[in-house]
């Protein structure tokens, strides 16, 4: 008897492990439909998509057993998937749920805003007069909207809403036994783990007390402006050095070799050596207890392969993910491969992998391109054929799960009157430009594979819009001309990307100093902006960083943990 985990099949389940571990509370698996007599508390996590999770209940034999389990009248905290599952259907998909809440799971609506609804954002507890709001991480395209008049039963079970845009959707219910939360404690700093205590710790009498559907939900209006901080996320790209060590590094692309021999604070740099910026592991902690939002984890241009007998990659995840209690994104490899041996991995295989080993999301960057070529190529160009890595991801687990790194390089033209060619309809005027070398000159954007090392003949709306139809659920938006230079995001580049898709973006590539990251969240609207160097080598940090932005009335979330 005790506290059990469900895992239905998919998603990252193993961040909740983690989160229980470092807690002090122990648990079982449910492995079969018998252990639910077992279980005196249950948490179900989930990510991904809502058709996928009820299906695989169903084949598991679960999705009865869950039901007579919840109402047996034992505890029981549903996280996202394992919210949603409690309505009587979702838009996402044909299938059923179980009916508990007499209401549907509808998508967020994009007209004002990217979807999907992705970062940190504050939960206000139903009714509001006398509530503190906490921020947590959210990460999903479909809600339960808080709609007293049109769905009166879900309003009846809301615990807690937020604001997306103009839309209010709840985002945690309560009653009896039943808690349930749309964001992800687990992601959440001290927050969530404080939240994961707390239910765990909340006694019979408590739970007897809660709402019950004799409350009368209140009207609650849109506020002027939502809640949604920007976020700030750390990047480290890793790769074996010349002894075989795991090591985070940084260059111009991906020219990561010390140029001279130097000694520094101790430290002797000889030229010719992988730069050594410190161990992903204790790195990924350092920038987590720092406050950063989200971190990413690139493995750049070696042992990338053979991704699935690439044990060093994945047991970073794994060590990272016990550490830091944030979204953690993987990039590298993330395609079909074949082993040395002649074994055969799919780009979902090469995913999942990551994704039970800790990761939240991953990140495609070259393959993401290929598929959009062939998607302009089709027949039919508004949808794909299925088969990319980007759809088969996006499918199992969620668009949220995908994120696609694009590296846009300038290309100048030089009468741009009378330019006709590729990405005309995309021409950037350096009229104004801050920067003395850009000034008076045109350019359009075309796309690069390889780090930047080739460039192929489609322009960056182009593979922005495609990888949206293909079902990416963010863009990381990297500069070729600004990596590594110090001066600025490129905002000419972040506009047009940002105009030209309703998922979110991530401004990346150029950041220098503080002042850059306010001018890109002021001026170009993207939901998030990544840095490495500057964070390496200590010249920003991310706790000063989050200050500053706080005082030029930028929304960031400046709690650590």
């Amino acid at each position: 008897m005790g506290l059990y985990l469900l895992d239905y099949g998919a998603g990252n389940v193993q961040s909740l492990a983690n989160s229980l571990k470092k807690l002090g509370h122990p648990f079982r698996w449910i492995s079969n439909p018998s252990d639910f007599r077992e279980a005196t508390s249950l948490i179900f996590p989930g990510v991904g998509a809502f058709g996928t999770a009820v299906e695989n209940l169903r084949s598991k034999g679960l999705l009865e057993p869950l039901r007579e389990y919840i109402q047996s009248g034992k505890p029981y905290f549903g996280i996202c998937i394992g919210m949603q599952v409690l309505f009587e259907a979702s838009s996402e998909s044909p299938s059923l749920g179980m009916g508990i809440i007499l209401s549907t799971v509808e998508r967020l609506k994009d007209e004002d805003k990217a979807v999907p609804h992705m970062g940190w954002n504050a939960a206000s507890p139903v009714p509001q007069k006398h509530g503190e709001s906490a921020y947590y991480y959210f990460v999903h395209s479909y809600c339960a909207k808080y709609d007293p008049e049109n769905y009166p039963d879900a309003a009846k079970w809301a615990h807690t809403t937020t604001q997306y845009g103009k839309e209010i959707f709840i985002s945690t219910v309560r009653r009896s036994n039943v808690f349930g939360c749309q964001f992800h404690p687990e992601k959440s700093g001290a927050a969530g783990l404080d939240l994961i205590d707390r239910w765990l710790r909340t006694s019979d009498s408590e739970y007897v007390s809660s709402p019950s559907s004799a409350f009368s939900p209140p009207s609650i209006q849109p506020k002027p402006r939502d809640s949604l901080t920007k976020r700030i996320i750390a990047c480290m790209d890793v790769r074996t050095n010349d002894e075989g060590d795991l090591v985070v590094t940084k260059g111009d692309q991906y020219d990561v070799r010390e140029k001279t021999s130097t000694t520094a604070g101790g430290k002797v740099k000889i030229a010719g050596a992988i730069r050594n910026l410190g161990k992903p592991v204790a790195l990924a902690s350092t920038y987590y207890t720092a406050g950063a939002d989200e971190l990413c984890l690139l493995n750049i241009t070696s042992f990338r392969h053979s991704p699935l007998i690439d044990q060093p990659m994945l047991a970073v995840v794994r060590a990272a993910a016990e550490r830091v209690f944030v979204p953690l994104t993987i990039g590298g490899g993330i395609k079909d491969t074949v082993d040395p041996d002649g074994t055969k991995h799919t780009a979902l295989e090469v995913a999942s992998e990551y994704f039970r080993a800790g990761a939240d999301k991953v990140s495609i960057g070259s393959e993401a391109v290929y598929a959009v070529e062939r998607l302009l190529a089709s027949s039919d160009p508004s949808k794909g054929d299925g088969t990319s890595a980007i759809e088969t991801i996006a499918r199992a687990y969620g668009r949220q799960a995908v994120v696609v790194s694009i590296d846009p390089k300038r290309v100048y033209v030089d009468d741009p009157g009378t330019y006709d060619g590729r990405g005309k309809d995309e021409l950037v005027y350096g009229k104004d430009s801050p920067i003395e070398t850009e000034r008076c000159k045109s350019w359009w954007y075309t796309c690069t594979i390889s780090g930047g090392r080739e460039m192929r003949n489609i322009s960056v709306c182009e593979l922005a819009r495609g990888v949206e139809i293909l079902g990416a659920g963010e863009l990381l938006v990297n500069s070729i001309d600004r990596d590594g230079t110090g001066l600025g995001f490129d905002l000419d580049l972040l506009k047009l990307v940002r105009g030209c898709v309703k998922i979110p973006v991530v401004a990346s590539s150029g950041a220098g100093r503080a002042d850059h990251f306010l001018t890109v969240f002021r001026e170009t609207g993207v939901e998030a902006a990544l840095a490495a160097g500057i964070f390496h080598r200590k010249e920003v940090g991310i706790d000063e960083l989050k200050r500053y932005l706080k005082d030029g009335e930028i929304q960031v979330r400046t709690r650590v943990g």
